[in-house]
């Protein structure tokens, strides 16, 4: 979980550059809305498909076969399944692009009146989406190094993700607009990414070969776990999708907005529960393929503990220091006062239901690492229709556009969480242990104490942020004291409350060092 969550903070930095450079020249307009629906698009696919109902089918099968019949095996299942993900998602791809129009009627329908938007998305999302097939190729060798428990690489491509668009950013004015420079970056990005994956798996001495597509019982199975799993892993980003087609019948730069806010709700998502759920999936398949039912339940708890311990501090931060951040990291350019207030109460209405989309990651692991991808997509379909009927009552029933949407997303965020845990309830491994029971009172105890400090000190800022000029180093400086004062006051808490020690800290570091 440290390896994952280093190198994904390190990429959510990268991301953040990306984005302030995003938002300085491509700004909320016509054109950053097509950019952000073709980028989009083959991101959905890519979350849902590879790295989701593929890589929460494909890692416990290929982590059992490690277990029980010896690597030579799993890697004859993982080339198998290599070569049928390629065929397939080429034909998948190639008619993708030719039916590009129909897409965006479908993805974007609100674009049909709008011929600038509507011919740009075409356009960027043709350019883009091959994109898929890279990074699920990539997502393949990804799952085989993770269960090989080595985590690095994978954790590490999205940072080349990101340096793509900020070069691609940086060499926009070689282009027709700044969205098709950040078009042709992404279709770099998926390129270099498959590359470095493909050169850890040589140098790690894993045989992959690519073999004639064949649907073996093995390739049946994945593909009978895939079905479920697509709507089961992907939930959270079938929620975004449906804002995004909500979101564009509201006003322009509606969509912009959604896109600016959940990146920043993305951050600590991205990097708590996609490291809690990499690590967690391949090691918790292993203990229930050997029926270690201790160690499954102790590992289940102490993933939850983690993702309490640094959710929640991370939901109160955002809530109350929402406007500081994103002036701060914003408000530049061609990103106004007006859209950092509409993105504001965005980010406000997301971070509501962080903590509950960060604690769906282990309990879906829990349902994947049994091989049961039928549960979590019964539950998918309900908190996917949920959040379309609140979408679309609170945006333009109760008129409250985007920030209906992201209420609605976070909302369905404790739906999920409270079914997922109601059918879990008679699993032993999936018991709760009363040392998590009493560090969660301890965790929000911390939180209380932070929320304290932040609204006491951010009243001393208020004039860095509100005016449409301020110091830009004022701003920085008086984030800063914001988020270290209210980090350095949490962590205060957990330790003269017992809930981090310094023993758990040393032995951390040392395993560090040790890899």
């Amino acid at each position: 979980m440290a390896t994952v969550a280093g190198l994904t903070g390190l990429s959510r930095i990268a991301g953040f550059v990306r984005d302030i450079l995003t938002a300085g020249i491509l700004g909320a307009g016509p054109v950053a809305d097509a950019f952000f629906v073709a980028l989009k698009l083959p991101n959905f696919f890519r979350r849902v498909t590879a790295e989701g109902a593929f890589s929460v089918s494909f890692v416990p099968l290929y982590s059992a076969a490690l277990e029980t019949e010896g690597r030579e095996e799993a890697d004859r299942f993982a080339s198998r399944a290599f070569s049928v993900m390629l065929v397939c998602l080429s034909l998948f791809t190639i008619a993708a692009i030719a039916a590009m129009p129909f897409v965006i009627h479908v993805i974007a329908p609100g674009f049909a009146g709008d011929e600038t938007r509507f011919s740009l998305a075409v356009t960027l999302s043709r350019i883009t989406f091959p994109y898929l097939l890279m990074m699920s190729l990539a997502a393949l060798l990804g799952g085989v190094l993770n269960a090989h428990e080595r985590f690095a690489p994978f954790a590490a491509a999205p940072i080349f993700f990101n340096l793509c668009l900020i070069a691609a950013l940086l060499l926009s004015d070689y282009a027709r607009t700044a969205g098709h420079a950040l078009a042709w970056g992404v279709f770099a990005a998926g390129i270099v990414q498959f590359s470095l994956l493909f050169f850890s798996i040589r140098r790690t001495g894993i045989r992959l070969r690519l073999l004639r597509p064949r649907f073996d019982p093995k390739i049946k199975r994945l593909l009978a776990l895939m079905g479920p799993g697509v709507i089961g892993a992907g939930v959270m980003h079938i929620n975004l999708f449906a804002d995004l087609i909500i979101a564009s019948f509201l006003e322009t730069g509606s969509i912009s907005y959604l896109y600016y806010a959940d990146r920043l709700n993305q951050l600590p998502l991205g990097t708590i529960g996609i490291a809690v759920g990499t690590a967690l999936l391949p090691m918790l398949s292993k203990v229930m393929a050997a029926q270690d039912t201790a160690r499954a339940r102790d590992l289940f708890n102490r993933a939850l503990e983690m993702c309490l311990l640094l959710g929640l501090p991370a939901a109160t931060g955002l809530l109350l220091t929402a406007l500081p951040i994103i002036v701060t990291l914003f408000e530049h350019g061609s990103f106004t006062k007006q859209d950092s207030l509409m993105t504001m109460t965005v980010l406000t209405a997301y971070a509501a239901g962080l903590p509950a989309y960060v604690a769906v990651k282990v309990f879906s692991t829990a349902y994947w690492a049994r091989q049961d991808t039928a549960t979590p997509v019964k539950i998918a379909v309900v908190a996917t229709l949920a959040n379309i009927v609140g979408s679309l009552y609170l945006a333009f029933v109760l008129d409250l556009g985007g920030v209906g949407i992201a209420a609605s997303t976070a909302a369905v965020g404790w739906v999920q969480i409270a079914l997922l845990g109601f059918f879990l309830r008679e699993r032993e491994e999936t018991r709760l242990d009363r040392r998590l029971t009493v560090n969660a009172f301890k965790i929000v105890l911390a939180c209380v104490f932070m929320a304290a400090y932040l609204m006491v000190a951010k009243t001393f800022f208020v004039s860095a942020y509100i005016p449409e000029r301020s110091v830009f180093s004022f701003q920085v400086g008086g984030l800063v004291l914001l988020v270290g004062g209210g980090a350095l006051i949490y962590g205060m808490a957990l330790v003269l409350m017992g809930v981090v020690r310094r023993e758990d800290i040393m032995r951390l570091l040392r395993r560090v060092r040790g890899r």
